[in-house]
């Protein structure tokens, strides 16, 4: 038999050298040694390996020492989704924001969605605020076009009538823009 299996223990990332490009190096075919319970194929000559040195986890107490310190982590953890239930129904809508008391989470998560609160206040008050702008703005621009009308109409009505009293052509002097303007076309060309 064929001995070119490197059984190994993974994760292979753990490792300070690159298993892979080892293997390869010696015609090695690396399979996990926490996979198989076999070892068949094994071979004799693997290289030599480092493991990195790696930061270890926190480890919670068990249920038989220091319990009372495992009940308290687990009220905080209780507590802190307890305020981020409420403060997600606040954001939903279903409730009112309010300060959650406790929690690292919880009061960050607070302190954003109470700034983009009072962001869409803001932005809504200044909305209102347009609109209501917008409405003035449209009722002044109505009033000034109504005033505009007659002093177009007046500044038209005397020109056509200057042009009728230059050329000694009578009218009435109520006549209409519209008669106005006939008489001052059939005024011959000069």
């Amino acid at each position: 038999m064929n001995n070119k299996i490197w059984y190994l223990p993974g994760p292979f990332h753990q490792y300070l050298e690159d298993v892979k490009a080892l293997a390869k190096e010696r015609g090695l075919r690396i399979i996990d040694a926490n996979v198989t319970e076999s070892r068949e194929g094994e071979a004799h000559d693997v290289p030599e390996v480092t493991l990195r040195q790696t930061d270890s986890a926190p480890v919670l107490p068990s249920a038989g020492q220091g319990s009372g310190e495992l009940h308290e982590v687990v009220g905080k953890l209780n507590a802190e989704r307890d305020g981020l239930l409420r403060l997600i129904d606040a954001a939903e809508g279903q409730s009112e924001l309010e300060h959650p008391g406790a929690g690292e989470l919880t009061i960050r998560l607070f302190h954003a969605l109470k700034s983009i609160h009072e962001g869409f206040e803001t932005l809504t008050g200044e909305r209102d605020n347009l609109a209501e702008e917008v409405a003035s703005l449209r009722t002044e621009v109505e009033r000034l076009k109504a005033a505009a009308e007659p002093v177009d109409n007046a500044e038209k009505i005397a020109s056509l009538k200057a042009q009728l009293d230059a050329a000694n052509v009578p009218y009435r002097a109520n006549a209409s823009v519209e008669s106005l303007e006939k008489a001052v076309s059939e005024l011959p060309k000069a």
